[in-house]
């Protein structure tokens, strides 16, 4: 089964896949219109706990962000996920749950109901699947078969290189994932796991419509 992964990097973990259709920045994810199942990554910035941008740049230039101004890009995924079947990837903590009235699951981890429309939610570690922090993870999936994944949460994995150079205070305050790239090098902090990928396709692979699954 042919799988669109949505909201990509650009020749990155999704790209030159047997059965996976990839949608960049330049194909515009916001256009999906089916027929494939979806995996969907849609950006995460303006949702996360720094959605009003840098506190610094906020600071030097009295410039704030607007929660959730993405573009429509959630909302679309959202629609696409919800139409086509598959999952959504998100970073646990994401404002867009709220916004979008989906149930938070337990950080530990397990399936819970996400909402009134047939899906499903829970938090599970990037860690357990070969990122190097924990990275707990919210995922959102539709009309597919929902696996017992890694569940729990794990003990934090500060880089040991970044307290010798900058004291455990720092190391703290940056945070596991944050102590790697920056700058325009973000790809160690928002790259995908092999493992963690070939979870998500597996996942939207096994979408079946919603009423044969009934």
């Amino acid at each position: 089964m042919t799988v669109a992964a949505l909201y990509v990097e650009t020749g990155g973990a999704y790209f030159n896949l047997p059965g996976v259709d990839p949608w960049d920045e330049e194909r515009d994810a916001r256009l999906y219109a089916g027929p494939h199942p979806v995996v969907a990554h849609p950006p995460c910035q303006r949702w996360g706990k720094l959605w009003a941008g840098q506190p610094l740049h906020i600071k030097q230039t009295g410039q704030r962000k607007r929660k959730g101004d993405d573009g429509g890009c959630f909302s679309a995924a959202l629609a696409a996920v919800r139409r086509w079947g598959g999952i959504i990837e998100h970073p646990w903590g994401s404002h867009a749950w709220p916004h979008f009235n989906l149930n938070t699951p337990p950080r530990e981890g397990g399936w819970i109901t996400a909402d009134f429309h047939g899906g499903w939610t829970c938090c599970v570690e990037q860690g357990r699947y070969g990122h190097y922090a924990r990275k707990p993870t919210l995922l959102l999936a539709y009309h597919v078969k929902l696996p017992e994944l890694k569940w729990g949460i794990g003990e934090p994995r500060l880089d040991p290189a970044v307290i010798e150079r900058m004291g455990l205070k720092r190391a703290k305050r940056l945070g596991e994932v944050g102590a790697r790239g920056g700058g325009t090098d973000s790809a160690p902090r928002i790259g995908t796991p092999q493992a963690f990928r070939d979870l998500l396709i597996s996942i939207a692979r096994t979408y079946r419509p919603a009423q044969e699954a009934a």
